[in-house]
């Protein structure tokens, strides 16, 4: 059997063998080589230049661990580390950056294009292509040859969102406690501690150069148990799970939300939504072809990518604290949190400042986040201890405490170009009466 040795200066040595190799050469795994993981962080970080591809090669490699730690079939472990090197496959340009503006003009997310494009319901290469990729079969004619289930593989991508486990999720027979329902395939890859978020949150932290994000990988995969057919950790893997919280938890504070890293984002949804570009195939588009395609359209998405690319970034105008909102402040900025509310937003706000809404953006954190602080589900670590299975929010402070504490410093960003700030400023502040 073909293999070869990738040396990631994370994992160390992660070997592709057989179809696994042929998954990596695939020409809509290759694209990813080209799309950032953080997106625009590298402007905030000038580390953060590594890739969604370096990413799924991590999944890949931590999947078949944990599938090995878990000691399931052969069966099992081959779909599951297919879909841990396929999950982010169609990841449009700069990752998370435009999921919002992707989401709306497709209709379904990265992750259900994943399945799509996996069962050949979506083009996987750009007309440019045709003579190179034009007689490949679809990526599940590649699965199914090999033994491997490609509706398994996809359902394990596509569905993000795993029941909630607490107390309330185990029931008691004979002094036996035990889980009703729960799949611990798909935990592998969304779940408390699965392998996507152990991945990237080391490797980002790695190329960021923040010092939060340490994860005892080893620790939590030799800890891991299914019962019941769930994932669980022995209570020996609890400080190692605290950890995971706790990077997760900050991680998100000075990275992922970073306000300039969020500025950076906006301009670039500016620029998108300034143009009239023909996007339903920008998952197949890597970091260069979007910014080429914005800069060759001219006009107002022209000139804003070209202050992006130089780092000629648009200003704070006005910045509201969590610390300093009221919750009736906080349920009042929740109304905002969807695109189209956003944007009539913007619009108010640019026509009290004299300007155009290409000039004004407003980021706020997800309803979710503003009201309920923080996902519980990616919490809820289950912990066994001798037959006893308890969520670990009643065994750890630490975990007890990530549920409540504000994962965004802030709960409303409004930027704009620095000349138009003081006006954008004032317009925000009196419309939103902060």
């Amino acid at each position: 059997m073909d293999f070869k040795t990738v040396h990631d200066p994370l994992h160390g040595s992660i070997v592709l063998d057989g179809t696994f190799l042929d998954l990596a050469d695939r020409h809509e795994m290759q694209r990813l080589r080209s799309v950032k993981q953080l997106g625009l962080g590298n402007l905030v970080f000038p580390g953060a230049n590594h890739t969604r591809f370096e990413h799924s090669l991590g999944v890949y490699h931590l999947s078949g661990r944990m599938a090995a730690s878990l000691g399931i079939s052969k069966e099992e472990s081959d779909a599951v580390r297919a879909a841990g090197m396929l999950h982010d496959i169609c990841h449009m340009p700069y990752s998370h950056t435009l999921s919002e503006i992707g989401e709306l003009r497709f209709g379904f997310d990265h992750m259900e294009a994943a399945r799509m494009l996996i069962e050949g319901k979506l083009r996987t290469y750009s007309e440019k292509d045709e003579d190179l990729f034009g007689s490949e079969g679809p990526i599940s004619e590649m699965l199914e040859a090999e033994g491997i289930s490609s509706r398994k593989v996809c359902d394990l991508i596509a569905y993000p969102e795993s029941p909630v486990v607490g107390l309330e999720a185990f029931s008691q027979e004979n002094g036996q406690s035990y889980f009703t329902s729960g799949d611990y395939l798909h935990q592998i890859i969304h779940g408390p501690v699965d392998s996507d978020q152990m991945d990237y949150l080391v490797r980002d932290a790695h190329y960021t150069g923040v010092t939060h994000g340490a994860v005892d990988t080893d620790r939590i995969i030799s800890m891991m148990r299914v019962f019941n057919d769930r994932i669980v950790l022995n209570r020996g893997g609890v400080t190692a799970a605290e950890g995971l919280m706790v990077s997760r938890s900050l991680m998100y504070t000075s990275v992922y939300y970073h306000e300039t890293v969020r500025i950076a984002g906006s301009m670039l949804n500016k620029a998108v939504e300034a143009s009239d570009l023909d996007l339903r195939d920008m998952y197949l588009m890597t970091d260069p072809d979007l910014i080429s395609s914005l800069e060759a359209h001219g006009g107002r998405a022209c000139s804003i990518v070209r202050n992006l690319m130089n780092r000629r970034l648009y200003k704070k105008a006005m910045v509201g604290y969590v610390a300093d909102l009221t919750p009736d402040q906080s349920r009042d900025l929740a109304q905002y949190t969807s695109y189209e509310e956003r944007k009539m937003l913007e619009q108010e706000i640019a026509d009290l400042a004299g300007t155009d809404i290409s000039d004004v953006a407003v980021d706020i954190p997800s309803e979710s986040a503003l009201l309920s602080k923080i996902s519980i589900g990616k919490t809820d670590v289950s912990i066994i201890d001798g037959n006893r299975v308890r969520s670990i929010t009643k065994l750890s402070t630490i975990a007890k405490a990530l549920q409540s504490r504000d994962t965004f410093r802030w709960a409303i960003l409004v930027s704009s170009p620095k000349d138009k700030r003081d006006a954008v400023e004032h317009a925000a502040k009196k419309i939103l009466g902060l």
